[in-house]
């Protein structure tokens, strides 16, 4: 896959995921161009631009941003998804949603408010949110 910036090009394999196993708990702030999966524990921030999966056991404390996320577990945090944000029925977010999709299925919980977003919007709000660039890919 490639990503297009304004000032780079940047290439990932596809077949790259960062994942976080379940028993593992990271305190602090992740940013990858690739997909991530947790599993564990996240207390901080985790940006992807790419998909971020998110297991039935995975809590994270914190905000999410990213492309796309299939989530199943627990956030205590506000969310920012570029694109596509599939909320699972064991999920629970106790936070703000600011989303351009959104599919709910039932037994889902969500204890805060959703905005729908644009790209434009996404990219401001990260701006905001992410301190930390991602290094450009060699």
């Amino acid at each position: 896959m490639t990503i297009n910036n304004k000032a780079t090009t940047q290439v990932v394999d596809a077949n790259n995921v960062s994942h976080i196993s379940a028993g593992t708990v990271i305190k602090g702030e992740i940013s990858s161009l690739a997909d991530i999966r947790v599993d564990g524990t996240v207390q901080g921030k985790v940006y992807s631009q790419g998909r971020v999966v998110v297991g039935e056991e995975a809590v994270i404390i914190g905000t999410l941003a990213c492309g796309n996320v299939d989530f199943w577990g627990k956030i205590e945090g506000d969310i920012y998804v570029k694109d596509t944000f599939s909320l699972k029925g064991t999920a629970s977010v106790n936070g703000n949603i600011h989303v351009r999709r959104i599919q709910v299925e039932m037994g889902a919980q969500i204890n805060g408010t959703c905005s729908m977003i644009n790209e434009g919007d996404y990219d401001s709000f990260v701006k905001d949110v992410i301190t930390t660039e991602v290094p450009a890919a060699e």
